[in-house]
């Protein structure tokens, strides 16, 4: 009678790897604290092998309360804020406790989606506007992770997919129907090189509008301005202080519109009569600004990623859902 392959244990990977136990331990639960070469070793090892940690965490997760963790920039933009709060509202009445893990490089990224599917620590798990590699994404099917992705989609996982080329259409579209023909573009520059970079994308779908209506979008009129509110404000007095300033400026956030506003009225532009503004995103504060803007439902995205991955934590489905979140103009005072 063949006897059954004996399943690969924490001593094998360690030998494998030529490193303690000790090591693979810290690298399973801290993974922060082990430097890259040895991390890079050890997973290495851990996919050669086949190994599965004992989930302890799975006998916690069969007791009243489990785990969902979400993955985020570090970053303080309002939008992911925003998202959180619809993902914390949607997990509130449940018995769930939300475990938020931020990254601040593509490294520090990498070792928590290396990691987090092999400890049986979660139950599910959120990833907000990060790239998530194939191989990534086979380890967290592999290993039985739940998972919905925000804004960045993967064919083989849950993704909530928001259409910011369609977004930078619309808010080209929009501006033309109220008869602009200058129009400018301001965005940030600034985003994390391991986040995804939407601002690009809105800027390739306004550019294709206007150039379809035969409308030239020169260099002049298109300003990159760090994610500051002075920094952002000094680049919309420069483009309000061209000898032919534009009539319109699309804002790839609502907090960068919000400092154009600012800079139009220290300048004594007046809104709308004089330049219309527009912004992406609908945050709380543009309401309070009655800002025009590109509303793509922040919290709601938040909301529908829970939903999503409640449902395949029931059912263990293997076919992923894509669900597009709709945008909409909302129109208020400034545009």
């Amino acid at each position: 009678m063949d006897k059954k392959k004996k399943k690969p244990t924490i001593y094998d990977v360690a030998k494998h790897a030529g490193v303690s136990i000790t090591t693979v331990s810290r690298i399973l639960n801290a993974p922060n604290k082990v430097n890259s070469g040895t991390w890079e070793r050890v997973i290495a090892s851990i996919d050669a092998l086949g190994y599965v940690p004992k989930a302890e965490a799975r006998a916690r997760a069969m007791q009243k309360n489990g785990r969902i963790g979400v993955i985020t920039p570090f970053f303080t933009a309002p939008s992911f804020v925003q998202r959180l709060r619809g993902i914390a509202g949607a997990l509130s009445p449940m018995n769930f406790e939300l475990v938020i893990y931020t990254v601040d490089s593509t490294n520090h990224l990498q070792r928590y989606l290396s990691t987090l599917p092999l400890t049986g620590n979660l139950d599910g798990l959120i990833i907000i506007s990060l790239p998530v590699g194939d191989l990534d994404a086979s380890r967290l099917i592999d290993h039985g992770l739940p998972t919905v992705l925000i804004e960045y989609p993967h064919p083989n996982l849950n993704c909530v997919e928001i259409d910011d080329v369609q977004g930078g259409r619309m808010a080209a579209t929009y501006l033309l129907k109220k008869g602009h023909r200058r129009i400018a573009f301001l965005g940030d520059t600034d985003l994390p090189e391991y986040s995804i970079h939407p601002v690009s994308l809105r800027l390739s779908g306004f550019r294709q509008v206007l150039k379809e209506s035969g409308i030239d979008l020169p260099h002049t009129l298109v300003r990159l301005a760090p994610y500051s509110q002075e920094q952002t404000r000094q680049a919309a007095r420069e483009l309000l202080s061209l000898a032919e300033p534009p009539t319109a400026i699309f804002a790839a956030t609502d907090f960068q519109a919000l400092s154009v506003l600012k800079a139009a009225h220290q300048l004594n532009v007046r809104v709308p009569e004089q330049l219309a503004v527009i912004g992406f995103d609908d945050l709380d504060m543009a309401e309070y600004a009655d800002l025009t803007t590109i509303g793509q439902h922040l919290d709601e995205s938040g909301k529908l990623a829970v939903e999503i991955l409640l449902t395949q934590m029931e059912s263990s489905s293997p076919l992923p859902r894509h669900v597009q979140i709709p945008l909409n103009i909302i129109e208020r005072k400034t545009a």
